[in-house]
C-alpha cells in the first residue's frame, strides 16, 4: 500500500470522505474512487454501476466495487440523476486500479444543486483527513 504522501490527488477535483473523487465537466459530474480508495482495495475484479436515468439522493449508495479483499459500496456526492456509465468498466474492472481519474471514471451525474460541489473536500483537506486516518 501507498504512504499518504505517495497518493496521487489532483488539485481540480472535489473529495467525498467516503473517498469518491468529483470533477466538473460542463453541465456535469464526473465520478470515481481515489486513489487512496483503490490502493486500499487491491486488485479490483469487478464493478456495478446504475443504468442512466436512475436518481440518487447525496450519500446514498450508487455502486458496487468488488476487489480480491473485499466488497465495498460507493456513495454519490451529490445528489442528482446518472447521465453516463462508464461501459468499460465491466470487462476491465482494473481501470479503477490503473487510471482512477481518468479512464477509470464511473458515473456521469447531472447534479440537483450545481453549488453542492463547493461543498466537497479539496485535495488538501481530503490529503489531512487521509493522514488522520481516513
Amino acid at each position: 500500500m501507498k504512504k499518504i504522501e505517495d497518493v496521487q490527488l489532483p488539485e481540480e477535483l472535489r473529495y467525498s470522505a467516503d473517498h469518491e473523487w468529483v470533477r466538473q465537466e460542463g453541465e456535469t459530474l464526473a465520478v470515481g474512487i481515489s486513489d487512496y480508495a483503490q490502493d486500499q482495495l487491491g486488485d479490483i475484479v469487478f464493478v456495478e454501476l446504475p443504468a442512466v436515468g436512475a436518481r440518487f439522493a447525496a450519500g446514498t449508495v450508487f455502486a458496487t466495487v468488488e476487489s480480491v479483499k473485499s466488497v465495498s459500496e460507493c456513495f454519490l456526492p451529490v445528489a442528482g440523476e446518472i447521465v453516463a456509465a462508464n461501459d468499460a468498466l465491466a470487462d476491465a474492472p482494473e481501470l479503477l486500479n490503473r487510471h482512477p481519474y481518468g479512464e477509470g471514471w464511473m458515473v456521469r451525474v447531472r447534479p440537483d444543486d450545481p453549488a453542492a460541489l463547493g461543498t466537497l473536500l479539496t485535495a488538501a483537506a481530503y490529503r489531512e483527513r487521509l493522514k488522520g486516518g481516513a
